[in-house]
């Protein structure tokens, strides 16, 4: 069934349905004032952390998943009827309500028609503002004088901190206070005890929202949940809207809301705007300076040009078109724009995640640079740097990073179990792309402090990392796993061993080699090469099992990932990273792919493991913990779907590579979007599979890994445009059946427009290269043959 389309003209998604198999969300803000919207206008907003600054609540795990909201609430004053601007919270019949929902970059648009009542609203938080706007336009499409009245609503929280807000409320029931000033209601809480802006992290301290009204006269309030809501009602049916007045209440303790009142009488015809502003900061002061930024709906109008043009320009650096139309709705809009929400608040806020990871994991952050670093090279260079302060003296990781409380040289060491084997090694996937897009060799010496004590150059912290997981090696002389690898499921303890975090040091250790002989450092080239030796004698000993990579070694010896096993008995990960990394030749490489496509491939992707987990002990694995086929216990782990990708186009087979891409791809199940239920504009996660009942339901949108590989897997494999340090290398790897496709690529400030094409239908290889009509020698654009503009011609065989 389809809810929506891809409008690619204007970059957004616009769902014409609102009855959304699941809450289908969007985000708006920066990392300092961030916000989720739903299609119904469900969502939060929060300051700098959604653990620690969330100011409007929102009642996880509910049913719908996202209430409550922004609401706009109308009430006719003749006919006493009423609904809402969003089809949700009243839920008019679908017979006589009309919905559209557009969400575009930061910004979403919902309008909706209801008795011959059209509205309109725009809800955006501007560039560098710690308020977000709802600017809402109400129409009249009928014969007839209307006579109406709106109501805004939302439910702040008494706390920021969510968990004081939502489990002691023997605190939090007691300690906010509202009132009224001018055209904004100002939500308290903690005023008797001064603030502490610099301690973003103390909760008890007096802090200030507000919300407010621009371009109309307010004419009530509610701040007092109850008295707006009324007892024994819901979001739904508040009593003040069917009643058609606020009741002007003021609260002390309890619980808070924003409930603005505004008069509408309409003419035929005629349509009336105004602007709901809602922030950060005192009504009487913050509050009034905004309210008074916008007298007219034009400076809401420049602001959001403004927006878009800042997001656009984010996305807009890489472009392609093919002749695939799911492809380039992802590629050029969606997947980059979910690459930046996820670079931005990595694990922290979601209608899933509810602030129980509150920062930057240091494994999941380093990963999700490598879908924007080619379009916001240098900020993200500055997240890449201050992840790098992240990192131990010991070479390996603190967990999690929090830019907001971040101290390098003075945090303190984890202990040796909290330690996770694969954090530190992420670096080699994401530290030399960013150097290759820059085209900046010096970056390797620059100086950067280690979380705990002293600072080294990049390249020593390459090399520590390196060094961490080689100082800690089990029975077989592979890198212990420690509290965690990849996958969390796994207890191997701290002498357990990892194959996976072995394949990674591998893969370390020829980049921190390449990286070497580039530096002329050859005594550290020597050092990792004689490593890289050792490390390939001991996995080709000990984790090559007849036809597959096996996964682990607990610590007593026992195997998992192995044809000894009875269930668990074949991993993907293994396999797919014995290519990347290069310890498979290309005939045990297709020996072991082609497994993974025989045993593991379905129509929704590819699973994690196989058989799953039922009769062994959650005290050996924890996978067990879960239902066969769901997360680390069988399902499609779509993270892992890129390295899939990735592995088949080393391998040059193109129809392969993008069939495994289209059975993840979200885009592609827009007209089954029943079964996959989650947005089909941005990537989730898991999806459930075949040893499920709900396989293809797909789980935890937004925020994961799984978008940063994709798009790599995209852009640097299957279109094959990669950066290197002396140029550009374009190497696709397409699908037989396509006669080519055209791409534009920013490149350390160039722009390069290439067309590909494919007459001889092959899958991979690259005959004949033209570069502003000149032909070049190799697959690669010498970066200093690049004019300010560039014709790129190239021709596949």
């Amino acid at each position: 069934m389809k809810y929506g389309y891809f409008d690619d003209k204007n970059k957004e998604y616009v769902i014409t349905n609102p009855a959304t198999p699941r809450s289908w969300s969007n985000y708006l803000g920066s990392t300092r004032y961030g916000a989720i919207i739903t299609n119904n206008a469900g969502g939060y907003s929060f300051f700098r952390s959604s653990a620690q600054g969330r100011f409007m609540r929102l009642h996880f795990n509910a049913v719908p998943l996202d209430q409550p909201g922004r609401y706009i609430y109308l009430h006719d004053r003749e006919s006493k009827d009423y609904w809402s601007g969003s089809w949700q919270p009243v839920g008019k019949s679908l017979k006589t309500y009309k919905s559209e929902c557009r969400h575009g970059s930061a910004y979403t648009k919902i309008s909706s028609e209801y008795s011959e009542i059209k509205t309109e609203t725009l809800f955006f938080v501007p560039i560098n503002a710690d308020y977000e706007l709802w600017h809402v336009q109400i129409s009249n499409n009928g014969d007839k004088y209307r006579s109406l009245r709106a109501f805004t609503f939302v439910e702040f929280a008494s706390n920021w901190n969510a968990l004081d807000d939502s489990t002691n409320l023997q605190y939090t029931q007691y300690i906010i206070k509202t009132e009224f000033v001018g055209d904004a209601i100002n939500h308290g809480s903690n005023l008797f005890i001064p603030s502490d802006v610099d301690n973003f992290q103390n909760k008890d301290q007096g802090r200030s929202t507000f919300i407010g009204i621009a371009g109309a006269d307010v004419t009530g309030f509610d701040s007092d949940r109850e008295k707006f809501i009324g007892l024994y009602r819901d979001y739904s049916n508040p009593v003040a809207v069917e009643n058609g007045e606020c009741s002007n209440s003021l609260t002390e303790g309890d619980n808070g809301c924003g409930s603005l009142q505004i008069d509408i009488d309409l003419k035929p015809g005629e349509s009336k705007e105004f602007t709901v502003v809602m922030g950060i900061g005192h009504a009487g002061i913050e509050g009034r300076e905004v309210i008074a930024k916008y007298p007219t709906s034009k400076e809401v109008e420049n602001d959001f040009v403004e927006l878009k043009s800042y997001w656009h320009e984010r996305i807009e650096g890489f472009t392609a078109e093919t002749p695939d139309e799911d492809f380039n709705s992802m590629f050029n809009m969606w997947n980059p724009f979910n690459n930046l929400i996820s670079y931005s608040w990595s694990r922290a806020a979601s209608l899933v995640y509810s602030g129980e990871r509150d920062g930057l994991g240091y494994r999941d952050t380093i990963q999700d640079m490598l879908g924007v670093l080619h379009c916001i090279t240098d900020e993200a260079g500055e997240r890449l740097e201050l992840m790098l302060s992240g990192q131990l003296s010991s070479g390996g990781a603190m967990p999690i990073v929090k830019p907001f409380a971040h101290n390098p040289g003075s945090e303190i060491e984890p202990g040796e179990e909290e330690y996770r084997s694969d954090d530190s090694l992420w670096l080699f996937n994401t530290v030399p792309v960013y150097v290759k897009e820059k085209g900046e060799l010096d970056f390797y010496d620059k100086v950067i402090p280690f979380a705990d004590k002293g600072e080294a150059s990049v390249l020593e912290h390459l090399r520590r990392a390196i060094e961490f997981n080689l100082n800690r090696m089990g029975a077989h002389q592979l890198p212990c796993g420690l509290a965690a690898d990849w996958n969390d499921c796994l207890i191997l303890g701290q002498k357990g061993e990892t194959v996976f975090v072995a394949l990674q040091l591998r893969f370390a250790l020829k980049e921190y080699a390449n990286i070497c002989a580039m530096l002329n450092k050859a005594d550290e080239e020597k050092w990792s090469s004689d490593q890289l030796k050792i490390t390939d004698k001991n996995i080709e000993k000990y984790a090559w099992e007849d036809n597959q990579y096996i996964r682990a070694f607990r610590d007593d010896g026992l195997k998992f990932g192995s044809k000894e096993n009875e269930e668990g008995s074949f991993y993907l990960n293994p396999q797919t990273w014995a290519v990347i990394s290069g310890h498979a030749d290309t005939e045990r490489s297709t020996q072991i792919m082609e497994r993974v496509n025989k045993e593991l491939a379905t129509e929704y992707g590819i699973v994690l493991l196989d058989p799953p987990y039922e009769k062994t002990e959650h005290s050996v694995i924890k996978a067990p913990l879960f239902n066969k086929g769901m997360k680390e216990n069988g399902a499609i782990f779509c993270h892992t779907q890129g390295w899939v990708v990735m592995a088949e186009s080393m391998l040059g087979n193109g129809d392969r590579a993008f069939d495994y891409y289209k059975s993840f791809l979200p885009s592609a199940f827009n007209d089954k979007a029943e079964i996959r239920q989650t947005e089909p504009y941005v990537y989730a996660q898991t999806t459930i599979s075949k040893y499920s009942s709900r396989f293809g339901a797909s789980r935890n949108p937004w925020l994961s890994g799984t978008t940063s590989w994709a798009y790599f897997s995209a852009a640097q494999y299957i279109l094959g445009i990669r950066p290197e340090y002396s140029g550009l290398v374009i190497d696709p790897c397409i699908p037989a059946h396509w006669k080519g496709f055209t791409l534009r690529r920013s490149f350390r400030g160039k722009l390069i427009d290439i067309k590909v094409e494919n007459p001889n239908k092959v899958q991979k290889g690259v005959k004949v290269i033209t570069l502003n009509g000149v032909e070049i020698e190799s697959n690669m654009l010498p970066a200093h043959l690049l004019k300010s503009r560039n014709e790129v011609v190239v021709i596949m065989g």
